[in-house]
């Protein structure tokens, strides 16, 4: 789950590297401006970590959406959506935990890649999710409307984004220069570079956020017989 920190300096990822706290913990990684070599990866301190799964982490602004399998007394399923924001001192807020379906965006299932994005008609938190169905069933992508309150809604079905029978995960969104917005996620429909594995997808959209184009396979620059997952765009 590699994704650049909006200002370009930073990478965060997901990994079960030895010292972590858990089964998957969270990592930073830094870089001096100017084309500067990364640093060594740095485990998130807790609360953000903990002793079992912390994946898909998404840096916006001074906050980080992130998924978790911790336990939790609103905990929905197997991995949830949390927020944690940061000090100007540096210092992580304990997460808190989006509600569950059918007043916010976690399921029974697993939610993965949460992506935030705001315009100035709304703002919108993108993902995955099994929606409570066995491991390996059918993902797909939904969102999330943030109210005035600043709650997220359940999540909506992306329509355009997803197929009937096949893995639709791991978006991301990214504003564009000409106003508009693009999409990358990965799936294994049929139309892929290769059986058996995973491949990057794109689309993009004018207003969001269900108006989006067919998605387009990025092609054997990007995609292989392997896997893969969650791709996402520089800032």
């Amino acid at each position: 789950c590699p994704i650049e920190t909006p200002d370009g300096l930073g990478l965060m990822i997901a990994s079960a590297r030895p010292g972590g706290l858990g089964d998957l913990d969270i990592w930073a990684i830094d870089r001096a401006p100017g084309g500067a070599p990364w640093s060594a990866p740095k485990q998130l301190p807790a609360p953000i970590n903990s002793p079992v799964a912390d994946f898909c982490p998404a840096p916006f602004a001074r906050s980080l959406y992130f998924v978790s399998a911790r336990p939790h007394p609103e905990a929905c399923g197997g991995g949830d959506i949390y927020l944690s924001r940061q000090s100007p001192a540096g210092d992580w807020s304990e997460p808190l935990h989006l509600p569950c379906a059918p007043n916010g965006p976690n399921t029974a299932g697993v939610e993965r890649s949460p992506s935030l994005v705001e315009t100035w008609y709304g703002t919108f938190l993108f993902y995955s999710t099994n929606a409570g169905g066995a491991n390996g069933a059918d993902e797909d992508i939904y969102v999330s409307v943030m109210d005035d309150d600043g709650d997220f809604s359940r999540g909506w079905l992306v329509g355009a984004l997803n197929t009937a029978d096949f893995q639709d995960q791991m978006p991301t969104v990214r504003r564009m220069d000409d106003g508009g917005f693009a999409i990358t996620f990965n799936s294994d429909r049929p139309d892929r570079a290769a059986a058996g594995g995973q491949d990057a997808y794109y689309a993009t959209a004018a207003f969001l956020p269900f108006w989006w184009t067919k998605p387009q396979n990025l092609g054997p620059n990007v995609n292989t017989a392997g896997n893969e997952t969650r791709v996402t765009l520089s800032h």
